[in-house]
């Protein structure tokens, strides 16, 4: 048992309206579907969003009846689509056409004016036409919804650890300003569910990682991060070891806030602080109701978030 399954079993059990009460988030059911909608976005009648839920579905895994929205190993073509099409009637935006990419931890950020023919590799999108929904899939990483107000145009983020360091969520309002001539001023700025620092463990290598590119990297880390990225942190070779092979300690580590440093990317590319809202809810701690690749060992499906302006 792993350290988030520990900490859930160790956990009382919620009742199905406490457990997905989150600040800045509120769960809606239409149509069989479970789905997180912004409070701050709720109210924009032009817009539509959310951020799916494990529950209900037509995919099956470990016996139970799960809504996966991404391609797996485990699950068939015809369950995904089947889902995605509840997904679309659940929102009342059955004539939206559904957009995703190829998501590769980049922080490649589309415009699209219409679906692309063939699926494009990127890691965000970005829209002013009415009628197209953007979607990004997650299982641990951060999925950010970014709406311009005055300007009306959307975009989806998906940011996992390689895509926060390489600024995904800053290069996709950059590519807003640049397109569309957002003000940050103008943004909201939605954080959907995604593993927390509770239970992101990474090793010396991501800490490190951030520690060269960000020079606030240490307030999103829990543990000891300047011990990790000092140059001076021992490093002993195999051979000089006492200890046989598994019997070492284990290597530091420490634990990574993924949203906190994507919320830090949009406060200082000029988002107002008051504009941004976070889920305090992690993927890893409730794989009840969430898909969560760390916590289940990568058996697991996908969750899915979008925006989209209506027709």
């Amino acid at each position: 048992m792993n350290r988030a399954q520990r900490k859930q079993s160790r956990r009382p059990a919620l009742k199905l309206k406490e457990a997905y009460r989150a600040p800045a988030w509120r769960t809606r059911r239409a149509r069989g579907v479970q789905i997180l909608e912004s409070c701050a976005l709720e109210k924009i009648p032009w817009l539509v969003h959310g951020v799916t839920l494990r529950l209900g579905g037509a995919s099956v895994l470990d016996g139970k009846r799960v809504f996966n929205l991404g391609r797996t190993d485990w699950d068939t073509r015809e369950n995904v689509l089947a889902n995605r099409k509840k997904l679309l009637a659940a929102l009342g935006a059955e004539k939206m056409l559904l957009v995703s990419q190829r998501q590769f931890h980049s922080a490649l950020a589309r415009v699209f004016d219409a679906p692309p023919v063939v699926a494009l590799k990127g890691d965000a999108a970005l829209t002013r036409t009415p009628g197209l929904l953007l979607a990004v899939l997650t299982a641990d990483c951060v999925p950010i919804l970014l709406v311009d107000t005055k300007r009306r145009a959307v975009a989806a983020v998906h940011a996992g650890w390689r895509g926060t360091l390489k600024r995904v969520a800053e290069k996709t309002l950059g590519k807003m300003r640049m397109t569309f001539g957002t003000r940050p001023r103008d943004v909201l700025a939605v954080l959907g569910p995604g593993i927390g620092r509770c239970c992101y463990e990474v090793g010396p290598e991501v800490a490190q990682a951030f520690h060269s590119q960000f020079a606030h990297a240490k307030d999103w880390f829990d543990g000891p991060f300047e011990r990790l990225v000092s140059d001076d942190t021992p490093n002993p070779l195999q051979w000089l070891n006492m200890h046989p092979p598994g019997h070492q300690p284990p290597p530091p580590s420490v634990h990574l806030d993924l949203a906190a440093a994507s919320r830090w990317q949009l406060e200082s590319a000029g988002v107002p602080s008051a504009n941004i809202f976070s889920s305090a809810l992690c993927t890893a701690c409730r794989t009840d109701i969430f898909f969560s690749h760390r916590a289940e060992f990568g058996k697991t499906g996908r969750l899915m978030g979008v925006i989209g302006i209506r027709l």
